[in-house]
């Protein structure tokens, strides 16, 4: 985001997309956990039953309605997570195509940036025409997670 926001506040949105299994929810935790630690404005947005845990939702807005929480996103971050609360914990409770991040959900946005952690799911989670986009950072997104990973196994050596 850092690399390729225009303005000093850019827009983030995490949103949640539909998914046959139950994912974790390590990914957008840890994504929202980075975001309330900016002044970004940032939204996340799912449907109802899949809330995150408030500790890491923090000061975000959340918004129910996809499409609302787009307008004038600078950045969509997209990714599948599991029920959280009560006896739901763990389970898939909708597989709403209507999530899928495609072209007309982009066209809401400010010519947002898509960004997804790998590997994804074609078509159900992002459209290919989203992903293969000039406005796609996944394969950047990809190359940023291998030079963290060789900067913390650098330091963990040096630390021996």
């Amino acid at each position: 985001i850092e690399e390729h926001k225009t303005k000093a506040r850019p827009k983030v949105v995490l949103t949640w997309a539909p998914h046959p299994r139950a994912l974790p929810q390590a990914v957008p935790n840890s994504f929202a956990e980075w975001m309330n630690a900016t002044d970004y404005e940032f939204v996340i947005t799912h449907p109802h039953g899949y809330e995150l845990a408030p500790e890491f939702v923090g000061n975000a807005y959340v918004e129910y309605d996809q499409c609302k929480a787009l307008e004038g996103a600078d950045f969509v971050y997209a990714k599948n997570w599991s029920a959280y609360a009560g006896d739901n914990y763990g389970k898939v409770l909708s597989t709403d195509r209507a999530w899928t991040v495609d072209s007309e959900k982009m066209a809401i946005t400010d010519n947002a940036f898509f960004m997804h952690c790998l590997p994804v799911r074609r078509n159900m989670i992002v459209s290919d025409a989203v992903i293969e986009s000039n406005n796609s950072l996944v394969i950047p997104e990809a190359a940023n997670r291998e030079y963290s990973a060789q900067t913390v196994l650098k330091r963990m050596l040096e630390s021996i």
